[in-house]
């Protein structure tokens, strides 16, 4: 660990320490508990696109690597900005900067759109949509220092969302849906947990306290292998095992087979600052054999290296995970009485 890293390290510190401070809120019921509508299977939910969904996977892959300060991430950016602007989506940006390695400074942007903004009753579905900064990985030291296109890290899950938004606009659902992209979550050095999830680490910490939690969150990585399989990871069941079983079991009544109830370790991702800093129950959906290379198919040992591309994906996987978002929005029934235990 460098000099400047630990200097870099302290000043995120300090910053947080200090954004969660003034962020507290209130763990009275009525502003601190999040309130979660009763589900039952939807009697239909509107189509979803796998095609379509992967049209815009390569959409954002043909910018480049979407490392932030980097002119791919910063056009990316802007394609967002006029994605959901031609929806009609309310959307903030929320902009920040953190020191990187080696004197670095990070620009940053959190994508947050709002769909059916007058609703009460909100769930929040993220993703991240920086791509990692060198492809460490890779064997071959010099392939190492480039940075890694992203197809499934990163593009797949952000690319559910963008046309899950395009549906909602045209199908209203019965309650409020967030969608955050996440920037910075990618960025870290591996087992260095301090420089990951800079995004919604900042947004946990910088959640305005008078507002309203989500009901539950949902978090989408790694979701476009075309063969990937979908256990329920660990700090999902530690954090929001009621969560997890509703969308499991929509899943299973759904007849999604790529989710399973197969237990796996868990994963250090951006749902862990939405639970344990902002308080919000969220589980990720992932793919969590891909994540350390932990699976014993050679085709499928291509996280955190330039082999992440979308040959890698399919259609099939990213429209199994729109409808059980879908089947989950559209299942949902409000009541001021049922609340997540």
């Amino acid at each position: 660990m460098s000099t400047q890293h630990l200097v870099a390290t302290s000043i995120i510190t300090a910053v947080l320490s200090s954004m969660l401070l003034c962020s507290c809120r209130d763990n009275t019921p009525e502003n601190r508990t999040p309130m979660i509508p009763s589900y039952s299977v939807p009697a239909s939910i509107p189509s979803y696109s796998g095609d379509r969904a992967f049209a815009l996977l390569e959409r954002q892959v043909a910018f480049g690597p979407r490392v932030p300060g980097t002119e791919a991430h910063a056009d990316c950016l802007q394609f967002f900005r006029s994605f959901f602007d031609s929806l009609g989506i309310d959307t903030e940006l929320q902009s920040f900067e953190f020191p990187g390695y080696e004197g670095e400074t990070l620009p940053l942007t959190n994508v947050i759109a709002q769909i059916n903004p007058g609703a009460k009753q909100r769930i929040l579905l993220a993703a991240h949509w920086d791509s990692r900064p060198t492809a460490d990985r890779e064997p071959d030291p010099d392939r190492a220092l480039r940075p890694v296109p992203g197809a499934n890290d990163g593009a797949s899950a952000v690319a559910v969302l963008l046309h899950l938004a395009e549906v909602l606009v045209e199908h209203s659902p019965p309650v409020g849906v967030d969608i955050i992209l996440f920037d910075g979550e990618d960025y870290g050095r591996e087992g260095d947990e301090s420089m990951f999830c800079l995004g919604s680490k900042y947004y946990a910490a910088s959640l305005d306290p008078s507002h309203p939690l989500p009901m539950f969150g949902i978090l989408l990585d790694l979701v476009g292998d075309r063969e990937a399989v979908f256990p329920m990871e660990e700090f999902s069941r530690r954090y929001a095992s009621d969560v997890l079983t509703m969308v499991w079991d929509a899943a299973e009544q759904q007849g999604l087979t790529r989710f399973v109830r197969r237990s796996h370790s868990g994963i250090y991702d951006d749902h862990v600052p939405l639970n344990t800093v902002a308080g919000i129950k969220t589980i990720n959906i992932v793919d969590a054999e891909l994540v350390g290379q932990n699976t014993s198919d050679p085709r499928r040992q291509y996280w955190h290296t330039l082999d992440d591309l979308p040959s890698q994906c399919s259609p099939a996987p990213l429209s199994d995970v729109g409808q059980l978002l879908l089947s989950v929005i559209f299942g949902m029934h409000t009541t001021e009485h049922h609340e997540i235990q």
